[in-house]
């Protein structure tokens, strides 16, 4: 697979994202193209010891800032780290591209450069949440902060897709994000959700809540944008703190701190569950094509992450698999 790193974008790029680059080459057979100013990121090179063959660089001198305008960002810097990176991916350069910085100009690339899926109105982000039964993706976590009924179904759509050729789950089960299990409960748009759901013909199982997320009550989680940005951000804090506190905790207790090295095991696996860092990215479903999408704090350990889950997502092609699909879903709908 050939990955494109926007190697600019990012709150610490480009040493980070370089660092990040050279863990992920050294770990898989990908080739992992750097995709930013050359003569920086020949510097950056510089620095390490041992520069691996499957790392390469491709020149852009602009760089979109996280304080531009997306899409005009994207219109105005054609020759940006992310508009070349999209456009790698676009003329079968690359693979797949990731960047850690501006989300919305990676989005506005995505939509210009890859295109939408046809039948697809809006492309979504997707995150995977730990459960205390496994985990869970939630869809849209913050490409569309207003939505129709038919855009949240095309989401449930996407998730199911997405979540099948991930996590080998035959026929997924999708939950609706509400503020209570009836199908009364909720706004204007969870409740025209909700019968759109009902009759699509998935495993819709009805309204959930924030609570049954991490208790796994759903494969799949689908709501807005808007709301699932927040889930997402406060699920990432409560993980942050949780650790935070039995750190804190463990330090109180003389004979818990002596104990730590019996425990250190376990708790390495439990800091691995919750963090984000982890999965690294997040794919945008919807797009002819694999983008994804990380935080703009990633550190090298996400950074490296993304990539090789990067090359994952564009060896299932996942994109190809909703364009079939929505075929078929628009063809049925449409009998009906």
């Amino acid at each position: 697979m050939r990955l494109a790193l926007d190697a600019m974008g990012g709150d610490n790029a480009p040493s980070v994202t370089v660092s990040g680059a050279l863990l992920a080459a050294a770990q898989t057979n990908h080739e992992i193209i750097l995709v930013g100013q050359e003569a920086v990121l020949k510097l950056e090179l510089a620095r390490h010891k041992k520069i691996p063959p499957n790392i390469s660089i491709v020149n852009a001198d602009e760089i979109i800032t996280m304080d531009d305008h997306p899409a005009q960002a994207v219109r105005q810097k054609k020759n940006s780290s992310i508009v070349v990176a999209a456009l790698l991916v676009a003329e079968n350069k690359a693979d797949a591209f990731f960047t850690a910085g501006n989300s919305g100009a990676a989005m506005a690339a995505a939509m210009i450069y890859l295109g939408r899926i046809e039948g697809i109105s809006r492309p979504a982000i997707t995150a995977i949440l730990p459960t205390s039964c496994g985990q869970t993706v939630l869809i849209d976590v913050g490409a569309n902060s207003d939505c129709k009924p038919k855009h949240l179904l095309e989401f449930a759509l996407m998730g199911r897709i997405y979540t099948e050729k991930l996590f080998g789950i035959k026929n997924p089960t999708i939950g609706l994000l509400s503020i209570g299990e009836e199908e009364t409960k909720g706004n204007e748009l969870t409740i025209e959700t909700y019968n759109t759901l009902k009759n699509s013909g998935m495993n819709f199982i009805g309204n959930i809540e924030g609570r049954d997320i991490t208790a796994g009550k759903a494969d799949v989680v689908v709501c807005d944008g808007f709301v699932g940005n927040v889930v997402l951000k406060f699920a990432e804090g409560i993980s942050k703190m949780l650790l935070t506190l039995v750190k804190e905790e463990l330090k109180s207790h003389p004979l818990a701190w002596i104990s730590l090295p019996f425990i250190w095991a376990a708790l390495k696996d439990l800091r691995k569950r919750v963090d984000y860092s982890e999965h690294g990215g997040a794919p945008l479903l919807g797009v002819n094509g694999a983008c994804l999408i990380g935080h703009g704090r990633s550190n090298e350990k996400a950074i490296k992450n993304a990539l090789i889950n990067a090359g994952h997502y564009a060896e299932l092609n996942v994109h190809k698999h909703i364009a079939e699909e929505i075929k078929k879903f628009t063809l049925d709908d449409t009998n009906e």
